[in-house]
């Protein structure tokens, strides 16, 4: 790993034990980014319901939030290598087994959505022991370096995998395509097996005194729980407008699948820039201009609800996309950095569980919404509440103000213009 030192870059990966982490999410990641696909085929094989694939995306994700505070705890309590790696044999054994159902012929949609379930639950284990990791791999000044370069990673499976994800399935079949994501959960597994970190130090209590420990961790940061709340809002409407409606507007006037998909690649496009810039810039204030890069949500739904052809949608997507991904790396640094180790995990499972909670909620109600109102009006009220939380998050003064840790600024000449940082 020596070849990383002379790039401040890839600074984190001559750090053996980030080096491992990133490898490890890496070859996990891209086998995630085929499962969605293949599971989506594999009920179509099977039942063809719409319904039915919904009731396996619920399955997946309402675990997720039923669980994710319990394993923020567990992640602060033992080594957070081990829940992640054993976080990944369940869910790799979960898809390996459905894969051999499928492959068999045997398989049924009650078998997908147990499947589904387990998957959910492994991943409320791993997203809180994911979030918490980090700082132990990784001296303080290459800590900005390495969340860019884990989001980078992140978002070019995203770009890729589903391609890869299509063929694979379209070539042979959901179940193979199912038993490579669990080979991949295995393999990524292996790797973090392998690290050796420093003990967390750590007082043992009653479960649900760590649990609302954690919670007191959140409420006490005004500059946490605001954004939290900010995202519980966002991903309500947001989410669920863009990606429910956002293909009924493609179907209605864009051109269908193709130009809606160009729109998503634009958005991961946009990501994977975002993450460069996050590699090289760290503001000296950066809930505040990370916030205004979340301001960029609005774009694409603005475009959508205006009717706009598909190529101004797209670069607004890309834009989108930019400021998302700048914001995601400054926040997972700035909880890193301000939150003590001990207790990052349960508060990250409080962050994750606030950024999920309303989703399914919206993706329930945008619907009936959009047959009362229409789908440009729908899209038009997602956009003001993008707008209105992310204004009232940067009027509160402790996400405006909060700096930068010293140890993790870039030099004078990479950092965002003073305008914005001041």
């Amino acid at each position: 790993m020596r070849r990383f030192r002379g790039s401040p870059w890839l600074g984190p990966l001559s750090e053996r034990a980030f080096f491992l982490l990133f490898t490890g999410r890496s070859i996990s990641l891209l086998g995630s980014t085929v499962a969605p696909i293949a599971l989506a085929f594999a009920v179509i094989d099977l039942t063809g319901s719409p319904s039915d694939l919904g009731l396996v995306l619920a399955a997946s994700f309402l675990p997720q939030i039923a669980f994710l505070a319990v394993g923020g705890v567990w992640a602060d309590r033992i080594p957070r290598h081990i829940v992640m790696v054993a976080a990944d044999l369940v869910g790799g054994a979960a898809q390996a087994a459905i894969a051999v159902l499928l492959l068999l012929g045997q398989a049924e949609i009650w078998h997908v959505v147990v499947v589904a379930i387990v998957r959910g639950i492994s991943a409320a284990f791993f997203m809180p022991a994911a979030s918490g990791i980090v700082p132990q791999t990784v001296r303080s000044e290459h800590l900005q370096q390495a969340n860019a370069l884990l989001g980078l990673t992140r978002n070019s499976t995203a770009l890729g995998g589903a391609a890869f994800g299509g063929l694979l399935v379209a070539g042979v079949g959901p179940g193979w395509a199912l038993a490579v994501d669990a080979a991949t959960y295995g393999l990524g597994a292996c790797f973090l097996a392998f690290l050796r970190l420093p003990a967390v130090p750590a007082v043992r209590r009653r479960f649900t005194q760590e649990l609302v420990e954690g919670w007191r961790e959140v409420r006490s940061r005004t500059w946490l729980w605001v954004v939290v709340l900010q995202f519980t809002l966002i991903n309500a409407f947001s989410w669920a407008a863009f990606f429910v409606l956002g293909p009924f507007v493609a179907e209605r006037s864009l051109g269908g699948p193709a130009a809606w998909g160009l729109v998503l690649t634009a958005e991961a496009a946009g990501m994977l820039v975002g993450g460069f810039v996050a590699l090289r810039r760290r503001p000296r204030r950066p809930l505040l201009v990370g916030n205004l890069g979340i301001l960029l949500i609005a774009a694409p739904l603005g475009a959508l609800a205006l009717g706009w052809h598909v190529a101004p949608i797209a670069v607004a997507a890309f834009v989108a996309g930019v400021g998302v991904e700048f914001f995601e790396v400054n926040w997972a640094t700035t909880l890193q950095q301000e939150i003590a180790t001990e207790k990052l995990s349960r508060v990250s499972s409080y962050d994750w569980l606030g950024s999920f909670a309303l989703v399914p909620l919206g993706t329930i109600l945008v619907g009936p919404l959009a047959a009362s109102i229409g789908l440009s009006g729908t899209l038009w009220v997602a956009t003001g509440v993008v707008v209105t939380a992310c204004l009232a998050t940067l009027a509160v003064g402790e996400v405006r103000r909060l700096p930068a840790r010293p140890g993790t600024e870039p030099v004078e000449s990479d950092r965002i213009p003073a305008a914005l940082a001041a």
